[in-house]
């Protein structure tokens, strides 16, 4: 009890009250981030402390670079026409084929997650460019914004971009490193497991006359057009496998930004780039906002207080608190609760297998972009679908978030075994059997459901 009159709880009260209040009237999170900050400072009696601001808010800034250089590549791939050309290649060669489709359009979305790791812009991205796919597959608007909502979420969550596992991460001094496979195995299985529970039940063989009415631009022939992708993959292969080369993601993205407004559809680099800075001022913005309020928290003994008191709570009651608590508060934003919640709840586990908790915390903290009020994801994927009434699509997501919540908390539990495994020699090769697998089954299914097409 005496933990209550400790100065540092009124200090956290103050900066939590203060965020929660800006964000519930409608000011942007950075800007809630950076007053809440400030508030936690006053209180403890610094009243403007300029260094520790700017200091907290560069905190990020290799991250800052990874996200600001990976929307130019998104946003250089989307003006050539790379993804409008996969998805209509993958749609024609696989129309007769529903279920195996519906599975492959949900990995296609993820990847812009992948990249930018934002599930805002995958679902304005990939998700809406699949979405005339999925309507042609027979989704409602309602199962289909579902299935682009939580895709969105695991591609934020899956690698090699993961922004709250780097947020959780750098609160700890942590590098980002080794995470790849730990997020493969929390990702993909649960893209697969959502895309089936939510709309297998409605698939059918695509119309092809129907979908090239709907579609708004043709695939792009020659081999060009997928260039900036493959040189993307083989600079992130090398950056991983050979010693003594290093560009760094940033430079990666870039290079292969350039090459994608000179193959597809001509664009210009300058332009692409100011659009997507305009369009990732929002993420950029939080991640300097959070690098601050993380600042201040650990300035006037917040942080230090929360682990204490964490480190004393038995188990049952730790693990509830995860699964519940970092979800909910990444209402208000899934970057601040990695930053809020997640650091503390990482170092409440030092002992563990300290990716693979961070790795499932930051797959609960994306579950907060489905939480209401503010549901991100499936505000904008309700925008995207063209569904009024957002909640209906939550409503259809719920099967999907419930069991991710679950998977994310045994995953805590079981950490060190499921590190041992992410960590093997023989995990690539269980993994890709696993796919081929689920690939064969889908296959068979689809088999069943075969009908005349044009």
């Amino acid at each position: 009890m005496n933990v209550i009159y400790t100065p540092e709880v009124w200090y956290f009260l103050v900066m939590l009250i203060t965020f929660v209040g800006l964000a519930i009237i409608k000011i942007p999170i950075s800007v809630s981030l950076m007053f809440s900050a400030l508030a936690g400072s006053i209180v403890f009696g610094e009243f403007f402390p300029l260094r520790h601001l700017v200091e907290g808010g560069f905190g990020y800034i290799d991250t800052i670079l990874v996200i600001g250089s990976a929307m130019i590549f998104m946003e250089s791939i989307k003006v050539s026409g790379l993804l409008d050309t996969i998805a209509g290649n993958m749609t024609i060669a696989l129309h007769k084929k529903p279920t195996f489709l519906l599975v492959l359009l949900t990995f296609f979305i993820m990847i812009a997650g992948m990249i930018t790791g934002s599930s805002t812009a995958t679902v304005l991205t990939t998700g809406a460019i699949a979405f005339p796919v999925l309507k042609n597959l027979g989704l409602s608007k309602r199962r289909a914004g579902s299935i682009i909502a939580m895709s969105g979420i695991y591609g934020m969550i899956a690698p090699p971009i993961n922004l709250p596992a780097m947020i959780i991460g750098q609160g700890v001094d942590m590098p980002y490193i080794g995470f790849t496979t730990p997020l493969l195995l929390m990702t993909f299985p649960l893209a697969i497991v959502t895309s089936l529970i939510i709309g297998a039940r409605e698939v059918k063989p695509v119309d092809l006359e129907e979908f090239r009415k709907t579609r708004e631009r043709e695939p792009i022939k020659g081999f060009a057009v997928y260039l900036p992708l493959i040189l993307m993959v083989i600079l992130m292969v090398l950056e991983n496998v050979s010693w003594g080369f290093s560009l760094g993601l940033p430079l990666i993205f870039m290079l292969s930004a350039i090459v994608a407004t000179i193959t597809g559809a001509k664009g210009n680099l300058l332009r692409i780039s100011i659009s997507a800075i305009q369009n990732s001022l929002g993420i950029l913005s939080i991640l300097i906002g959070v690098g601050m309020f993380i600042q201040i928290m650990t300035l006037n003994g917040v942080r230090g207080l929360i682990v204490g008191f964490l480190n004393g709570l038995p188990q049952g009651a730790l693990l509830a608190g995860i699964a519940l608590g970092i979800p909910a508060f990444g209402a208000v934003s899934s970057y601040g609760s990695a930053s809020v919640l997640g650091v503390p709840f990482l170092l409440a586990f030092l002992g563990n297998n300290d990716i693979v908790v961070c790795s499932a915390l930051s797959l609960l903290a994306g579950l907060g972009d489905m939480v209401p009020p503010t549901a991100l994801a499936g505000i904008f994927a309700a925008h995207v679908v063209g569904e009024k009434n957002y909640f209906k699509i939550w409503l259809s997501s719920m099967p999907a978030f419930f069991i991710t919540m679950i998977f994310a908390t045994i995953t805590i539990i079981h950490s060190n075994a499921v590190g041992r495994f992410a960590n093997s020699w023989y995990f690539y090769p269980v993994f890709i059997v696993g796919l081929v697998i689920v690939a064969v089954a889908l296959l068979l299914v689809d088999k069943g459901k075969e009908m005349p097409v044009s």
